[in-house]
């Protein structure tokens, strides 16, 4: 049990744990995984098949269906219950397999939303998933890390953690290594971490003592709990427009039973027919297929390298009208390269890329002696927390490229450490801008420091120029800062490297940080991504403003923003802070440059009060508010912190701006795709409640029996409707403004619930009044009506290729699973007609082919009203 570790001496916890400061080996965690299982909750609620299988009869319409045909069964109508009873289970069938594919969907993307864990195996840094951790790894733990199990710190350096999750204590803990004594309670146990927890300072080591179950922390709740777990918006306000049109619905059937009744009908098919009409009427299925689309949608974007962590995000996605965004890493290849030195009063270029250790020095272009550059190298390589593994950095880029300048000049990491031990560290923030360490040899202890150029100057009191130490003048300032901005104005990343010597002492901090060496400047260059710039373009067309938000200098951050196109105007961190009303001119400004996390939270607000949809990158623990406060908050799954993460509406796996382009492009086509299912849907209802509910009022029998209008039901809530939830988007969907966050789902398909249904309502109470009263066959009319209304749902279901195009224009056959859903569809249409066994149980007959060659054509009427009004809307919005 965790709590026995925290009152044991170091050596008895590695003894007892049988591990060592240099890790486990992959073959002995392996043995390890078997021996105590994954490091994770084990869930008490899964995916359960056969509860998703009944939960399709848990509806008061399906109730009120049953018992009709347990009526129909007592009453001697065997033919009648048997038929609605197959076609009850044909749609719990189909319900089904779409709700159980998306609960395993949203499943899949909790699982693939795991932590990530930094540990020592085979004696070197790997990261691994944090549910393969076991009892005896040793953890490497940082600023904004989530710790994924319980463990005994070996190792602190200013290391703070929040364990409110854990022990309700809203203060950070400062954590130590010593054994403490007997039988405290949890929130004392200080040389423990916690699964759960977050490091809120500093850096550790801890040796993993429990992990899965026997974390203290009993149950986590998910990072990604939420998702699948609530109704979406959209979700919402389609259960109200249910409940709605269901009240309308119940109303309207009432009616058409008491007056089937009033006219000699039976009581039972009029009861039955009534029954079947609000089963047709009310859209009961547009919930879950829009929980269908947007888990369908999610996986897509997984693969797009977009990890969504709440369903609603989705939709809120294709609204987005401002991205903020972070410069390293996301709009640039975050692969660092040191291309210029400026050391001993001289710039030297740095040849090779990448994280290669191939390259050389060359003063304008004649090739120097690496020992020119020897002492500012050394302290980018002691000063560092990244490791270098086959030319892979693990940690911070930045860091990664000094590691590999130093190599290029010969230096050996493990030698320099060994002989220079660090044995304190005053961390990095993005307040203090600057990181130093503190190392000591044989000889003496030496502080090296490293940060943003400016802020080390403020440090510095004296300059080391080719060996010598002396005073630092105005004028070296001036030089120094006059070389900072010729490598910004190059798009060059520069960091200032300084040293000091010190007295030996307990404990050092940043008060220790003055009377500083200056020795030099590193410039290094991000590249921007290739792809970047073509999606920024997008963007622009698309009406969704790109803010560039980076803590580097406003000269090397305009030169990117100009090269991508995003624009020059620049507002800095200063700036900033004294503009009183920031939402005046925030829709003016393209640039943010030398910001803190902080800033991030009142550029959201200012966007906000602007009306705006703000979608906001971030990585670092400070960006969790504006992570929170934005519509959109994106983590970066690469660099990002698991505090960034948690705060997250989304993940970017691959760090790229583009993957965010590529979601809300995702987000956009799933909302247009839904609308082309609601009106197919919805269109089809309402033609089905009018011809039957006129028709009634007009004193004649039924146009429809029950189970004609559930096959019809069927056939247009089934493969078509399914088809076009997975149909290629809109054209040009990148191309239109962004829609309000609470635009109608009903907002300009005018054509297809009002024009269109009016028409086919038309059509088809004259089919059925031209029949019955020419012919007086009521069998035959009610086949007819129910052919016309079946098929006009399969001719309007290519209509819905495209609400705002013609579907000629897009591609009337390109989708060929709407194809081959509606070739089905048809099939079974014509078979209820045509083959004799179905003739009885449906109550139809057969048509001579002139029929039903008139009927495909009238049927045709109403998509092609439809098709006629939307080139009408095209016309009228180009002139």
């Amino acid at each position: 049990m965790t709590d026995e570790y925290y009152n044991k001496t170091l050596e008895n916890v590695e003894k007892e744990l049988e591990t060592s400061i240099q890790g486990l080996s992959s073959a002995e965690a392996k043995k390890r995984l078997e021996k105590y299982g994954l490091n994770e909750i084990k869930e008490k609620k899964k995916v359960n098949p056969l509860i998703i299988f009944l939960s399709q009869f848990n509806s008061v319409v399906v109730y009120i269906l049953i018992g009709a045909v347990i009526i129909s069964a007592l009453l001697g109508e065997y033919v009648d219950s048997i038929v609605i009873m197959v076609i009850l289970i044909f749609n719990a069938v189909f319900g089904f397999i779409q709700e159980y594919k998306a609960e395993k969907s949203i499943e899949a993307l909790k699982k693939m939303a795991s932590l990530k864990a930094k540990v020592m195996r085979n004696n070197k840094v790997e990261m691994i998933d944090a549910k393969e951790l076991v009892p005896g790894d040793i953890l490497l733990l940082e600023e904004g890390d989530k710790i994924p199990a319980d463990g005994r710190l070996i190792e602190t350096i200013h290391i703070n953690t929040l364990e409110s999750a854990l022990t309700g204590e809203s203060a950070p803990v400062t954590k130590v290594v010593d054994k403490l004594g007997n039988n405290l309670p949890l929130g004392d146990q200080k040389n423990m971490v916690f699964s759960g927890t977050v490091v809120t300072a500093g850096r550790a080591k801890a040796v993993i003592t429990a992990t899965g179950m026997n974390r203290q922390i009993g149950k986590i709740a998910s990072m990604i709990q939420e998702a699948g777990s609530k109704s979406t918006p959209l979700q919402i306000r389609l259960n109200k427009l249910g409940k709605v049109l269901g009240i309308g619905t119940i109303i309207v059937c009432l009616i058409v039973f008491g007056a089937a009744v009033f006219k000699g009908e039976a009581y039972l098919p009029a009861f039955l027919a009534a029954v079947a009409l609000a089963v047709a009427a009310i859209p009961e299925g547009l919930p879950a297929v829009v929980t269908i689309s947007l888990a369908l949608g999610v996986q897509r974007m997984i693969k797009k390298n977009a990890l969504v962590r709440k369903l609603p995000s989705v939709e809120t996605l294709g609204c987005t009208t401002v991205i903020c965004t972070d410069k390293t890493g996301t709009l640039t290849k975050n692969e660092m390269t040191v291309r210029s030195l400026y050391t001993n009063g001289k710039i030297i270029e740095v040849t090779g890329s990448g994280y290669s250790k191939e390259g050389s020095f060359f003063i304008k272009g004649k090739k120097v002696d690496s020992k020119e550059v020897e002492l500012l190298l050394k302290i980018g390589l002691l000063n560092n927390n990244a490791n270098l593994e086959n030319e892979k950095v693990i940690g911070d880029p930045t860091e990664g490229c000094l590691i590999v300048s130093a190599e290029k000049a010969g230096l050996d990491r493990k030698k320099l450490e060994s002989d220079e031990k660090r044995i304190d560290e005053v961390v990095f923030n993005s307040t203090r801008k600057r990181m130093s360490t503190v190392n000591k040899s044989a000889k003496q202890i030496t502080m090296y420091t490293k940060g943003a150029p400016d802020i080390i100057l403020n440090y510095c009191t004296k300059i080391n120029v080719d060996g010598k130490v002396r005073k630092i003048t105005s004028a070296d300032k001036k030089k120094i800062l006059e070389v900072n901005q010729e490598f910004a104005s190059a798009a060059l990343r520069v960091l200032g490297f300084a040293y000091k010597e010190l007295k030996p002492k307990n404990d050092y901090d940043e008060k220790d940080e003055n009377d500083l060496v200056f020795v030099g400047l590193q410039g290094m260059i991000d590249p921007p991504r290739e792809e970047v710039k073509d999606s920024i373009l997008k963007c622009k067309e698309a009406g969704i403003r790109v803010v560039m938000i980076t803590g580097d200098y406003g000269i090397t951050a305009k030169a990117i923003g100009s090269e991508l196109g995003i624009g020059t105007k620049i507002m800095t961190g200063k700036e900033l802070e004294t503009h009183e009303h920031l939402e005046d001119i925030v829709e003016e400004i393209n640039i943010f440059a030398r910001v803190d996390p902080a800033h991030k939270l009142k550029i959201v607000e200012a966007l906000k009060k602007k009306g705006h949809i703000v979608a906001m990158t971030g990585d670092g623990v400070n960006d969790a508010p504006a992570l929170k406060e934005a519509d959109i908050g994106i983590a970066m799954g690469i660099t990002g912190t698991d505090v960034s993460k948690e705060a997250s509406d989304m993940i970017l796996t691959d760090d790229n701006f583009t993957s965010i382009v590529n979601a809300v492009e995702e987000g956009r086509g799933i909302y247009g795709n839904i609308k082309k299912y609601f009106s197919l849907l919805l269109s089809g209802n309402i033609v089905e409640v009018l011809i039957v509910f006129l028709v009634t009022m007009m004193g004649f029998p039924l146009p429809l029996i029950a189970i004609q209008i559930l096959m019809i039901n069927l056939v247009t809530d089934g493969f078509p409707a399914l088809a076009l939830g997975i149909d290629p988007f809109e054209p040009g969907v990148m191309k239109q403004k962004p829609r309000k966050k609470d635009e109608p789902l009903y907002r300009g398909l005018m054509p297809y619930l009002i024009l269109s249904p009016l028409i086919m309502t038309v059509c088809g109470i004259a089919v059925f009044y031209y029949v019955y009263t020419g012919e007086g066959n009521l069998v035959k009319a009610q086949t007819m009506t129910f052919v016309m209304i079946s098929l006009f749902q399969l001719f309007l279901a290519f209509a819905c290729r495209s609400t705002l195009q013609s579907s000629f224009k897009v591609g009337l056959f390109k989708n060929y699973w709407l194809i081959g859903a509606v070739a089905l569809s048809s099939a079974i249409v014509v078979g209820v007609v045509y083959v004799p066994v179905l003739q009885p149980l449906f109550g139809t007959i057969s048509l001579s082919w002139m029929e039903f060659g008139t009927i495909i054509v009238v049927a045709s009427f109403g998509a092609i009203s439809i098709e006629i009004a939307k080139l009408f809307r095209g016309f009228r919005s180009s002139v």
